[in-house]
């Protein structure tokens, strides 16, 4: 062998070298960031810049980006008192956990109350993990009665059998025995979500007509990264499909009627309560998502909020000081007062 050809040799098994360790260590990253997602014990830093688009009939507001933890962003609320595991009368076996406000003592004024739904693909998720018991005891914070539920999940309980356990929660929360217990006003009921969740809380919003203080209506709506168009024109990611044809137990998009019926979008009237919405620039679930809902909301003259957040966060991960701060101040404008 020549010396030249010696030389290139060593050059590309050089070259081969460092690109094994550029994929070692891309491979540590990435394992490395799914066991900070997971364990919640995340010590990075983003940073993140929320502009807020302009809500109907009021001022375009811009957000000084400030610093915060990565996802998930976990609190703990050593005050609040959490009674686990009650029967709301799911078909699916499902149970709700109740997050008391740190003054759980009965009041002149009962407290309006939020039902918080956990994210998960429709197929997993638990109301009890580490991060959806540390927002239910967040809203709770906020002064207000939070009943974090647990719902049927597909495969074994596709749709309907999610947004149905989701209303029949709210049912529960509004029946004589849960009103007195709590202290509850059931004129004063929100929804939160994210993810899943998110595009649960959105049709329990959308859902139904007439008074949003009766039934299984709602008087607001809080959601991050909700999915809201669930039919075949809706997501095209090829790993996410497949998500969405087992909820909504299709073979294919070309015969799920109910994937009209499972998208908020498509239900949007005029008799729908005040909406928050929030998304990531970058995120797996598009923007447009969202975007075609806000417009869809605006549309129908219903008061909405949206907030977009530079970056890739996703759902709860959007959860920073400043975001928690605006959806309680959201919950408390659109709750302090009765709904009609």
């Amino acid at each position: 062998m020549s010396r030249a050809d010696s030389t290139t040799l060593q050059d590309t098994r050089r070259k081969r070298i460092r690109l094994a360790r550029m994929r070692v260590l891309g491979a540590t990253a990435t394992r490395q960031r799914a066991t900070w997602a997971t364990a919640a014990l995340a010590t990075a830093v983003v940073l993140l810049s929320l502009v807020a688009c302009t809500p109907t009939g009021s001022q375009s507001e811009r957000v000084t980006p400030t610093a915060q933890p990565l996802y998930p962003q976990v609190k703990t609320y050593p005050r609040i008192v959490v009674a686990e595991n009650l029967d709301y009368g799911s078909d699916t076996g499902g149970r709700v956990d109740v997050c008391l406000p740190p003054d759980s003592t009965r009041s002149s004024t009962p407290r309006a109350a939020v039902i918080s739904i956990h994210g998960g693909s429709w197929r997993a998720g638990d109301k009890a993990n580490i991060n959806w018991r540390s927002v239910c005891q967040w809203l709770a914070s906020e002064g207000f009665v939070t009943f974090s539920v647990g719902y049927g999940l597909a495969p074994q309980h596709p749709f309907p059998a999610g947004i149905d356990d989701v209303r029949a929660a709210v049912r529960y929360m509004r029946s004589s025995a849960v009103v007195q217990k709590y202290d509850i006003d059931p004129k004063r009921i929100g929804a939160f979500g994210g993810s899943a969740g998110g595009n649960l809380a959105a049709l329990l919003g959308v859902e139904g007509t007439g008074s949003l203080s009766s039934g299984s209506r709602i008087a607001a709506v809080a959601e991050l990264s909700g999915p809201t168009n669930l039919t075949g024109d809706g997501i095209e990611l090829a790993d996410f499909r497949p998500l969405e044809l087992s909820y909504l137990a299709c073979a294919s998009f070309e015969d799920c009627p109910q994937a009209v019926r499972a998208s908020p979008l498509f239900q949007v009237d005029d008799s729908d309560p005040p909406f928050f919405i929030a998304h990531s620039l970058d995120e797996r679930i598009p923007l447009e998502q969202s975007s075609a809902f806000v417009r869809a909301l605006r549309e129908h003259d219903i008061d909405t909020t949206f907030v977009t957040v530079k970056g890739h966060l996703h759902s709860i991960a959007m959860l920073s000081d400043d975001m928690r701060s605006r959806i309680s101040n959201f919950f408390h404008s659109a709750l302090d007062q009765p709904a009609g």
